[in-house]
C-alpha cells in the first residue's frame, strides 16, 4: 500500500481518440479507494498517481472522434480502468469520452460528484434483482451512500424496502421510503427481520450469510462486498462489481436535479484528500459522503 500524500504530478496527455480531458470541480471519495491504493481493485493506476474513479468537471481538451461533447460543457463520470493511469483526486484527469454524462444546468458539481460509484451501484444492483412493485427487499447498510440510494430507487418503483441500519438514520431512511428500518447493532437483528424476501442487497461486509436464510426459495441476493454465498434453494446468490455507464448517470443526474432522489454530500478542499481517504476507509463518516473540491 502505498502512503496517501499531496503530490504535485504532470498535466495528462492530450486526449486521444475518444478520450477528453476533464478540469475537475469536485471528485467523490469512497472505500473503494482503498482497494485502489492496495492493488485490491486494479484500474491501471500507475503511482505516483492521483486516487479516485468518479467526478465532475468542465470538458478542457477533446481527442478525435469525441462527438456529443464540447469545450466547457461540465460532465460526470465514473472511469474504470483509468486511461491515464491517475484518477480524480486532482486539477485534471484523462477519461474515456463515452463514459461521461452531460450535467444538468441546475445541478451543483458537488452533489453531482457525490453519484457516480454509489449511484451506478444502486442502479445495477437494482437491475441485476429485476423486482416488480409489491415485491420485498432487504438492504444491509441502508444508511450508507450506496444503501441510501438504493432504498429511494427501489421505494419509487413500489419495491417494499426493509433496510438494516444504525437508529440515527431511522427517520431519514423512512423518509426515504423504507418500510422498516432494523438496528444492525443488535446480534439478533435478523431475527427481527420477517423472513420471505424476494431478494436481499448487501451492502454491509459480513451480513451475506445472515441474509441469505432470509430469503425465499428461488429469490435472489446481490452482494456490493464480493462475499456472496453459495446458492441454496434455488436462490442466485451473485457478486456486483460496479462498470461506468453513461446513460445510467444521465438519469441519475436527471433524477437528482429534479428531486427525485436526495443526497447530502460534505465538500472538503482536496488539501484535506489523505485525512478524508483515512475517515473513509476506516468506516468513520456516519453515511456521509465526501467530495473533494480542488
Amino acid at each position: 500500500m502505498t502512503d496517501v500524500i499531496l503530490l504535485d504530478l504532470p498535466e495528462p496527455a492530450s486526449p486521444g481518440a475518444g478520450q477528453v480531458v476533464i478540469e475537475v470541480e469536485a471528485a467523490g471519495v469512497g472505500p473503494w479507494d482503498r482497494l485502489l491504493n492496495t492493488g485490491g481493485w486494479d484500474v491501471g493506476l500507475q503511482p505516483p498517481a492521483a486516487l479516485g474513479v468518479e467526478g465532475v468537471g468542465r470538458v478542457r481538451a477533446i481527442g478525435p472522434g469525441v462527438q456529443g461533447i464540447s469545450v466547457g460543457d461540465r460532465v460526470l463520470a465514473h472511469e474504470a480502468p483509468l486511461p491515464g493511469a491517475s484518477g480524480f483526486w486532482a486539477e485534471q484527469v484523462l477519461v474515456t469520452a463515452a463514459h461521461t454524462a452531460l450535467v444538468p444546468v441546475a445541478l451543483d458539481p458537488v452533489a453531482a460528484a457525490a453519484l457516480p460509484v454509489n449511484g451506478l451501484t444502486a442502479v445495477q444492483a437494482l437491475e441485476a434483482l429485476g423486482l416488480s412493485a409489491g415485491q420485498r427487499l432487504l438492504i444491509t447498510n441502508g444508511g450508507g451512500s450506496t444503501g441510501a440510494l438504493a432504498i429511494q430507487l427501489a421505494a419509487a418503483a413500489g419495491v417494499e424496502v426493509t433496510a438494516t441500519a444504525s437508529p440515527s438514520a431511522a427517520e431519514r431512511l423512512r423518509d426515504f421510503g423504507a418500510a422498516e428500518v432494523i438496528d444492525y447493532h443488535d446480534p439478533a437483528w435478523s431475527d427481527r427481520a420477517q423472513a420471505g424476501f424476494d431478494a436481499a442487497l448487501i451492502a454491509a461486509p459480513g451480513t451475506a450469510a445472515i441474509a441469505l436464510p432470509l430469503v425465499r426459495d428461488g429469490g435472489q441476493l446481490c452482494s456490493l462486498t464480493s462475499d456472496a454465498p453459495a446458492p441454496e434453494r434455488g436462490i442466485t446468490s451473485t457478486d456486483l462489481y460496479v462498470r461506468p455507464d453513461a446513460a445510467q448517470l444521465t438519469q441519475l443526474t436527471t433524477d437528482l436535479a429534479q428531486g427525485l432522489l436526495r443526497l447530502a454530500p460534505e465538500s472538503l478542499p482536496l488539501t484535506e484528500g489523505p485525512g478524508a481517504y483515512d475517515q473513509v476507509t476506516a468506516g468513520r463518516t456516519a453515511g456521509r459522503k465526501l467530495v473533494l473540491v480542488p
